[in-house]
């Protein structure tokens, strides 16, 4: 099921940005609604998970490190987990290096899933929430390039095929770490997560105005991982899933 999810999010995102990926509107607001989401997951289920274990003093440099992992990976991607793809050449955005910044951010948010008890936990929905709109601009871009027609879809396909398949490899290379490595991972992961929703939440609007429709999405965002959060079964401290 896990996997499924996981492959599932990935390909319906990209069928969704190849066939609509011209609304730039449309991948905004996918990008502000799964941010509300993704930062609410971040502070209400996986931050407790890692602050819960034996080792939390130390947890918050991982945390930091997740932080700084996502920067370094931007720098390969362009910020394209941002919906920045559209600021830079379609030259600047180097097929290789996307695969390869993409590849990693998305196998990273995997390992954990090793762990994961229950199968949709809160944890999984925010890696499928959060895979949505950035499969969708992924989609856009690839298929509705300029010259798309005159080369091979191949490389594009292979793209799409390493991010759906590298959460799923991750899950499967976290089964052979120890599971008290859990919370480590987890803070990694956090961290990575808290800096791409609030670059996205918080990003300055066009002329400082208020944007009442990016305020609206950030709440639904927030809400609806509220209420997964109050129908989810949260262990005793000191647990983890």
């Amino acid at each position: 099921m896990t996997v499924f999810l996981l492959i599932l999010s990935v390909i319906a995102g990209v069928f969704l940005g190849k066939h609509f990926g011209k609304k730039e509107k449309l991948a905004k607001n996918l990008l502000v609604l799964s941010a509300g989401f993704l930062i609410t997951i971040c502070l209400n289920e996986v931050f407790p998970q890692v602050y819960a274990s034996e080792e939390s003093s130390n947890l918050g440099i991982f945390v930091i490190a997740g932080v700084l992992l996502q920067m370094i990976l931007e720098a390969l991607t362009k910020g394209f987990e941002h919906g920045h793809f559209h600021h830079h050449s379609e030259h600047n955005i180097l097929p290789i290096a996307l695969m390869v910044g993409l590849f990693v951010h998305a196998f990273i948010e995997g390992i954990p899933l090793a762990n994961e008890k229950e199968a949709l936990s809160p944890y999984l929905l925010g890696i499928v929430f959060h895979n949505l709109p950035i499969s969708f601009i992924l989609g856009a871009f690839l298929f509705n390039r300029k010259n798309e027609s005159k080369s091979s879809p191949y490389p594009s396909l292979l793209i799409v095929a390493l991010f759906a398949l590298a959460s799923p490899m991750g899950m499967l290379l976290g089964n052979y770490f120890n599971p008290n490595l859990q919370p480590y991972f987890l803070a990694i992961v956090g961290g990575i997560f808290l800096h791409i929703s609030s670059v996205i939440i918080f990003e300055s609007n066009k002329n400082h105005n208020i944007d009442w429709v990016k305020i609206g999405l950030v709440i639904l965002g927030v809400s609806l991982a509220l209420i997964m959060h109050l129908f989810h079964h949260h262990p005793a401290a000191g647990h983890l899933h």
